[in-house]
């Protein structure tokens, strides 16, 4: 006899209400509600001191040596430094001082053993100028932090509970830099690839979590009046909606994007493999190299080094602001030198992938900007979601983040975010010639596997 067509669907529900009416999911739920204000504030010092270390090798110091600005030579020093502290973390520390950027965000969850090492790792070398972002980084701090809680609440035996929990913690640490938990429930739903019940499950201490914990976060940065160095564009272009010009010449650029960032992806594959032996002194070589590539942008554009070192938050704000400031020949050597900056660094240093790629993309489209028909406002609007989209392989997400940068100017360049961000994610998969790293969610988003212990 046949089952009724809507057996499976009521099965299915059944199954999500007892998981969630169950003692044990309940009191998940709570932990992940506390854990979010431990995380948010570790986030919130890690952010802050990591800016403030920022500052004083970019300004502080520049100008106790009588610069006005870092000269073009400031990066070579700092970057061999950064590689020097760097090399020890890698080839001794637990866990190497966390995830290789060129694999995104994604991979088990960095547990309490490997987390010294990670945030060391990025304290350290981040304000140095190693051209990658703080987001991976943070995610080690919220899953290791909430394995560790879990760990000595006793719980740690219970791997399904230990993969949602550590899964909660990195959402939550993200969301304190993405403007909150919508854009990064949505990393979640679309890289953990699940549906259904799983998709509930997994959802709710997440969505909980980074709530929480973006509250807190921002709540006590306007309590202590410290910078958090959050993604954000506090000033836009002014308005237009895209009209047909935008159109024609902005999905081409966002494909150009797409290409740009996955042949920086490859090569950050190909240092991957060139690091895996000798791996100390190369690292010191790969680091040294993106100095190398700064230091040549700050000489061929005559502009502060610090905008292609960093990760790209600033100088992102910047372009925002004041895109008219900017020559095209400064942006196409932006393009060019922080991107391969950060091809090599993906696969050699330690850091976030995303920030950095999100800055490239705006720079190249505003490169483009000048075409007939083509305007500041929707090339800004396509170049984040295009290269968002390439490097993370999330075109939903991606999407969702350059609305959300953008605030009330999204609305009419919604058609346009979307359409980008889908060329880009097509054409990245089609020139892409490497497959997902193995044991990771595709497109790097946060993992639910068992923890790095």
């Amino acid at each position: 006899m046949t089952a009724p067509a809507n057996a499976v669907p009521d099965r299915a529900e059944q199954s999500l209400r007892e998981t969630l009416l169950s003692p044990g999911y309940r009191r998940l739920l709570l932990l992940c509600v506390l854990l979010g204000v431990p995380i948010a504030l570790a986030c919130f010092f890690f952010v802050g001191l990591q800016h403030e270390l920022q500052h004083w090798v970019w300004t502080s110091l520049p100008e106790a040596a009588g610069y006005d600005s870092p000269p073009w030579w400031w990066p070579l020093p700092a970057l061999v430094l950064a590689g020097l502290i760097l090399a020890p973390i890698v080839t001794r520390m637990p866990g190497g001082g966390g995830h290789l950027p060129v694999n995104g965000l994604g991979g088990a969850p960095v547990g309490p053993r490997a987390l010294p090492g990670a945030v060391l790792a990025a304290l350290a070398t981040l304000p140095l100028g190693v051209v990658l972002g703080p987001e991976a980084p943070l995610m080690a701090v919220g899953s290791g932090l909430a394995l560790l809680a879990l760990r000595r609440a006793g719980g740690g035996a219970d791997q399904r509970a230990s993969a949602i929990l550590a899964t909660a913690g990195s959402t939550a640490a993200i969301s304190t830099i993405l403007g909150g938990p919508i854009a990064a429930a949505v990393l979640l739903i679309e890289g953990a690839g699940l549906a259904g019940t799983q998709l509930v499950a997994l959802l709710l201490p997440c969505l909980l979590a980074s709530a929480t914990g973006a509250l807190v976060f921002t709540g006590f940065g306007q309590w202590t009046g410290l910078k958090i160095g959050a993604l954000a564009l506090p000033e836009l272009p002014p308005q237009a909606g895209p009209d047909a010009g935008d159109f024609l010449w902005g999905l081409p650029t966002a494909a150009l994007i797409a290409v740009l960032v996955t042949l920086a992806r490859g090569l950050g594959h190909r240092t991957v493999t060139w690091t895996r032996q000798r791996t100390a002194v190369r690292t010191v070589a790969c680091a040294t190299a993106v100095g190398v590539c700064v230091a040549a942008y700050a000489l061929i554009t005559g502009r502060s080094p610090a905008e292609a070192a960093l990760s790209g938050q600033a100088t992102l704000a910047a372009l925002a602001a004041h895109p008219h400031a900017w020559s095209v020949g400064a942006l196409v050597a932006l393009v060019a030198c922080k991107g391969l900056a950060w091809g090599i660094a993906l696969g050699a240093l330690r850091g976030g992938p995303i920030f950095p790629s999100v800055l490239l993309g705006a720079a190249a489209a505003l490169a483009c900007s000048g075409l007939p028909g083509f305007g500041a406002t929707p090339a800004l609007a396509l170049g984040i979601s295009a290269a968002a989209a390439a490097v993370t392989g999330l075109p939903l997400a991606s999407a969702i983040l350059a609305a959300l940068l953008l605030g009330r100017d999204a609305h009419d360049q919604m058609p346009l975010i979307v359409m980008a961000s889908v060329v880009a994610f097509v054409v990245a998969q089609l020139v892409r010639r490497d497959g997902p790293a193995t044991g990771r969610t595709p497109g790097g988003a946060p993992a639910t596997g068992a923890a790095e212990r």
